[in-house]
């Protein structure tokens, strides 16, 4: 299955997805939920439970929620368009945008960290999500004087993954001062109204009253509505409101750049759009960020504004989620199929990671999803018909019209053609089959095949690798044995 194979959820397993949201609100997680759950442009299913304010009904696709840490996505897409404009340079180090930026007289002194390092959260700073998830509202004024007075870098900037909310607070300066706009007004104007993502902003007037869920924290009494934060230096690292079906446009326009075909329209690049979805730093197990119950070994890294994920069963995973003050969100997609979910919910810190990862791996789960295997070129497959022909029956030219230069350079054909000599009769010579009828085959790249022929007494491992130049021929040629003799 891929992009192109379009996805339907039978009535049993959209029965099982409804549990789980519903569990949510019962379990007393949130006082609401939303979810939608899609594939490009196509909505699979999408549900709302609870209570979006006390009194009112149940969400739907066009109930706004505060979207939290979901916002740096923005950021990072907006620091990635003025890059391509030529009028920021990742490099720089902050202090070319934040003079006042200074690292505090305790441990080791570091050169100050760079804008990169800050998008991809390996700026030195520790993480800091309680701090800086009650800055919001702070002026531009108050956030360079807090950095006047000295920051703690616990690492080396540029080699340690941590969550520092304050160095995406430092990207929204750099974005003021190379644009000579602000933040808000800027996003909105460059991203927001190009994609018509209208149920978007940085205050709760994005949408009417009427469609605005309100935030909650748990408390002895139960539920106790909080207030709404107005927008300020810190909007920049969880501001926005949004809608589910907002976010799950913005989740399909950016999973959009991941396909063979895709989606050219839009104020960023699908360069661009892919460089914000690739691994910029690792991110390392155990990480409070990577902590999905059921995927231990899965691999974690921070791209710019999202979180790239492998999976050794499913592919890769592009995902962020966001905790605020009355509000927990998710967005998640995948890269093999284009299944995407959204997960809106109004209560403190409540979880919607976990509810949006379990809701996308049941889908994966009752599909009996596995990635494709990677496929060689007709060319590859061409050159290691030949290079099978030549094992069985060494030929000088034959030899000289496939391989690329350096391997008779780095071993010459007449040592090549004696150890296949060698392991041929190691292995009890080699059934005359041919290369259609190989034991086993697999790809690592559409120019590499790794492929077994059978012997009486044992097999041959045979690998070729391509050269990246037209026309391409073989630039690794290697024989071993693939079993020991009997």
């Amino acid at each position: 299955m891929n992009q192109s194979d379009v996805i339907e959820l039978d009535t049993a397993l959209k029965t099982r997805l409804q549990e789980i949201l519903e569990d949510r609100v019962t379990a007393m997680n949130c006082p609401s939920v939303f979810a939608s759950l899609f594939q490009g442009t196509n909505v699979l299913m999408q549900a709302g439970v609870g209570e979006r304010h006390s009194g009112a009904g149940a969400p739907g696709p066009e109930t706004a929620y505060r979207i939290a840490s979901c916002s740096k996505s923005f950021t990072a897409a907006m620091l990635l368009i003025l890059r391509d404009r030529g009028l920021v340079n990742l490099d720089a180090p902050i202090t070319d945008f934040v003079p006042e930026f200074t690292q505090a007289p305790l441990g080791h002194a570091y050169d100050p960290p760079t804008v990169r390092m800050f998008m991809s959260m390996s700026g030195g700073l520790p993480t800091d999500d309680p701090w800086a998830d009650r800055q919001e509202s702070i002026s531009n004024e108050a956030l360079r004087e807090v950095v006047s007075q000295g920051v703690l870098l616990t690492t080396p900037p540029g080699t340690t993954f941590q969550y520092s909310n304050l160095g995406y607070a430092l990207l929204g300066q750099v974005i003021e001062e190379v644009s000579g706009r602000g933040f808000c007004d800027l996003v909105t104007e460059e991203i927001l109204r190009p994609l018509q993502l209208h149920d978007t902003g940085y205050e709760q007037d994005a949408v009417t009253p009427d469609r605005l869920a309100h935030g909650y924290r748990k408390s002895a009494q139960g539920w106790l509505e909080l207030p709404f934060s107005d927008p300020g230096a810190f909007s920049c690292i969880g501001g926005l409101f949004a809608s589910a079906r907002d976010l799950a446009k913005w989740v399909g326009w950016l999973s959009s750049a991941l396909r063979d075909e895709p989606d050219e329209a839009g104020p960023l690049s699908i360069a661009s759009r892919r460089e914000m979805q690739q691994v910029v730093t690792a991110i390392p197990q155990g990480a409070d960020i990577a902590a999905l119950a059921r995927h231990a070994s899965r691999n974690f890294g921070y791209g710019f504004g999202l979180i790239s994920e492998r999976d050794e069963k499913w592919g890769q995973f592009v995902s962020h989620s966001g905790g605020y003050p009355g509000f927990s969100s998710h967005m998640r997609w995948h890269a093999a199929t284009g299944l995407g979910v959204v997960v809106l919910e109004n209560g403190t810190y409540s979880g919607a990671t976990q509810t949006g990862a379990l809701l996308i791996d049941q889908i994966l789960d009752d599909l009996d999803f596995q990635q494709s295997a990677t496929t060689a070129w007709e060319m590859t497959e061409e050159l290691a018909r030949h290079a099978t022909t030549l094992i069985q029956h060494w030929d000088e030219e034959l030899a000289a019209r496939i391989f690329e230069e350096n391997v008779n350079l780095d071993i010459p054909f007449d040592e090549r053609q004696a150890e296949i000599r060698r392991l041929i009769h190691v292995v009890g010579g080699l059934n005359e089959a041919g290369f259609p009828h190989l034991l086993e085959r697999k790809s690592s790249t559409p120019l590499h095949l790794d492929w077994t022929l059978p012997g009486a007494h044992g097999a041959l491992r045979c690998q070729i690798r391509l050269s990246p130049k037209v026309p391409s021929l073989i630039q690794t040629f290697q024989v071993t044995l693939a079993e020991p003799r009997d």
